[in-house]
Order: structure tokens, then C-alpha cells, then sequence
């Protein structure tokens, strides 16, 4: 079931419908679920909710751009359906729903379970393991110009990190501290 719902969200971030590009597979999603299952091992979570939230969090903007401002939510009926076809017991569908509801930084959804901490985490750790995605993000999603993607990825990157439980951030440490100073190195003028 996991290598079939990783081949459908990899699939759909290949589909030239995606607006974010393949990028959003090998760039941001590969990397949240190497985070989530690293996070998942730390803290003692259930690694298959983690790892199936983890390749379904992102999945309804990847999909439609037009779901990406509630995309956490689409997402999670999304997921629904998907594990539903699988005969995946509610119980378990109800808690990957919970870890793609509550990944993002930029909502205020409480997280409830050690495996939507883990999701969560694993979100923010891939952003920085990942900066030229952002810049990526920045300049052709967005379509920021020099300025407003330092500022915009400066606010990101600090949501990402602010959002990190102490052992995350321990692991993601340095790469937070790289990323302060090539986004500071870019700041001057």
C-alpha cells in the first residue's frame, strides 16, 4: 500500500498539472518522508501514520493548485478516500488525517499525537535541507522579485524553525544556522 500511494503522489507531481513541478517530489516530499520516519524512530511513533501522512501531506496542492491555501485540509480528505480504497481501518485513516491537518506552520492546529509532531517536524526539517526549492518557490510560484523572496523566505524559514520540537531542532540545527547566513549574505546590499 505505502509504494502504491508513493507512486501515486509521485506520479501527480510529475503530471504537467502540477504547478509546483516535479521538484515537489524529489525536492520537499522525498525529504519529509526521510525526516518523518527519522522523527518517527526518535520519539517511538507509529511509522506507517507517519510515513503515509508524510507522502500525502502536500498531495492536494500538487494535485490542484487551486486546493493549495487549504491544502492541509483538502489533503485530508484526499488521504481519506486513498486509504479507504486500501480497506485501511478509520482508526488509522482518522490519525493520518490529524498529522496532514496540523503539519503546517503557518496554521494554528494543535497537534495531538507524537505522530503529527513527527509530521509536522519533518516539514520544516525538509525546507531546510532543500533552500533552492524555496528560492524555486519564491521566484516562479510566487513570482517575488530579489527582495521580497529574501524577506519571504527569511519569514518562512523562522515559522520552520519556530516550529520545531527541542529534538528536530537538535538535528536540523546546523543546517538552520547555514541557512540564516545565506539568507543574511544575501540581505546586504
Amino acid at each position: 500500500m505505502i509504494d502504491n500511494i508513493a507512486k501515486l503522489v509521485e506520479d501527480t507531481c510529475r503530471s504537467e498539472n502540477n504547478y509546483f513541478g516535479y521538484g515537489a517530489w524529489t525536492h520537499h516530499i522525498q525529504h519529509v518522508v526521510k525526516y518523518s520516519k527519522l522523527m518517527a524512530s526518535k520519539l517511538n511513533a507509529d511509522k506507517e501514520i507517519v510515513e503515509i501522512a508524510a507522502l500525502l501531506h502536500d498531495y492536494a496542492s500538487v494535485k490542484s493548485f487551486e486546493l493549495y491555501e487549504e491544502h492541509h485540509l483538502h489533503g485530508a480528505v484526499l488521504a481519506e478516500e486513498i486509504l479507504k480504497g486500501y480497506d485501511y481501518p478509520q482508526d488509522r485513516i482518522d490519525q493520518v488525517k490529524h498529522c496532514i491537518i496540523s503539519h503546517r506552520g503557518s496554521k494554528n492546529v494543535e497537534r495531538l499525537s507524537i505522530e503529527a509532531l513527527c509530521v509536522a517536524d519533518a516539514d520544516s526539517m525538509a525546507h531546510f535541507d532543500s533552500i533552492s526549492s524555496l528560492f524555486y518557490l519564491a521566484f516562479f510560484s510566487h513570482k517575488l522579485d530579489i527582495d521580497e523572496a529574501n524577506s519571504w523566505l527569511n519569514r518562512k524559514l523562522e515559522r520552520s524553525w519556530n516550529k520545531l520540537s527541542p529534538e528536530a531542532r537538535e538535528i536540523i540545527h546546523d543546517k538552520y544556522e547555514a541557512s540564516r547566513l545565506l539568507l543574511e549574505m544575501n540581505s546586504e546590499k
